[in-house]
């Protein structure tokens, strides 16, 4: 989710200011342990916003203090989050540190993989056991949206520890295999033909 939608949602919900926007953002995403956002990328992204007349400023308040600008969705940015909201979302599942780190383990023979294994197993347990401690706080009866995005992370993580699992089994086999090597292309301009 990119915190320019989650913005243009919130302010399609009502109108806000910036410190109101990122107390919002944080709690919808599950609390700032779990998304948290710095006010200037809240301001930095109204003002951007703004600019491409997808929010505008509704009012501006003062209670006491500096003033407040309340923003409102404009209908361009109505019409965006409707394209945002019928649009998938992009999961980086190829793209992924730990492979590339067991890769290299494995090709310049810098660090042993199992062991780069058994620290990610023994890390992503940890992550584990703190969720579901997290999760079986949560009451069901008030908290369900954060129990259900818990339960996301859970099963990421125990998908995780299967795929370690499976990675561990088959590593000599994959180190018997020839390593990716890069095409090697020449250099320099082309040779002429002769005709």
């Amino acid at each position: 989710m990119s915190v320019r939608n989650a913005i243009l949602g919130l302010l399609a919900q009502r109108p806000r200011h910036g410190y109101e926007l990122r107390a919002a953002f944080e709690a919808v995403a599950g609390g700032e342990q779990n998304w948290s956002v710095k006010p200037a990328q809240i301001y930095t992204t109204l003002a951007r916003l703004e600019e491409a007349n997808l929010v505008s400023v509704a009012a501006v308040e003062q209670d006491g203090g500096p003033q407040k600008r309340v923003y409102d969705i404009t209908p361009a940015g109505r019409a965006e989050l409707d394209v945002w909201f019928a649009s998938r979302v992009d999961r980086e599942h190829q793209r992924d540190e730990l492979f590339l780190k067991l890769m290299l383990a494995l090709i310049t023979g810098a660090a042993n993989p199992y062991q780069v294994i058994q620290n990610q197993r023994t890390a992503l347990y940890q992550d584990l056991h703190d969720l579901v401690a997290q999760r079986n706080q949560a009451d069901p009866k008030t908290e369900l949206a954060q129990i259900l995005l818990l339960e996301q992370a859970v099963m990421h993580l125990e998908a995780d520890l299967r795929w370690l699992d499976m990675v561990e089994v088959r590593l000599d086999e994959v180190r018997r295999q020839p390593m990716p090597e890069p095409e090697v292309k020449t250099r320099g301009r082309p040779k002429k033909i002769a005709h």
